[in-house]
């Protein structure tokens, strides 16, 4: 298997989302029908900190997870060579999802996902996001293909 980086245009080949809602800026490692890692760099001008909290600003905990996807959604694309103009990855279900520690503005934050299921459209991750390697945040989730 053959592992390879991909920059952000890259990304924006792959799946559909765009700034303000684009929550990865790279994958630095991917493995195709098996794993990715993506890096978020979270930077203190982000949208949300403004109201969440403006005295003590952390990321949302979903676009934590909403970044996993999104480097999951990387990750199925690219292992099938589809781009987004033709078939887009959507959430179907979020389980266990823990919240370990808060993300703040200017720290870089690594998503590791790993493919556990496979079967027709729908396939199932577990996702772990690091700061420091300290893990912030996990969770499996579940998406699927569609046109």
């Amino acid at each position: 298997m053959k592992n390879k980086e991909l920059n952000l245009n890259a990304i924006k080949k792959l799946i559909p989302h765009r700034k303000p809602m684009l929550m990865i800026d790279k994958v630095t490692s991917i493995i195709p029908f098996v794993s990715a890692i993506g890096v978020k760099n979270v930077k203190n001008n982000e949208y949300f900190f403004k109201g969440h909290f403006p005295k003590r600003p952390i990321m949302p905990g979903i676009f934590i997870i909403e970044a996993l996807a999104q480097t999951a959604s990387v990750l199925v694309m690219h292992s099938l060579s589809l781009k987004y103009d033709k078939k887009f990855v959507y959430f179907m279900s979020i389980e266990s999802a823990k919240f370990r520690k808060p993300v703040f503005p200017n720290c870089k934050l690594n998503l590791n996902v790993k493919r556990k299921q496979h079967r027709r459209l729908v396939w199932k991750f577990s996702g772990e996001a690091k700061v420091n390697n300290f893990k912030v945040a996990n969770a499996t989730f579940s998406a699927m293909i569609i046109k």
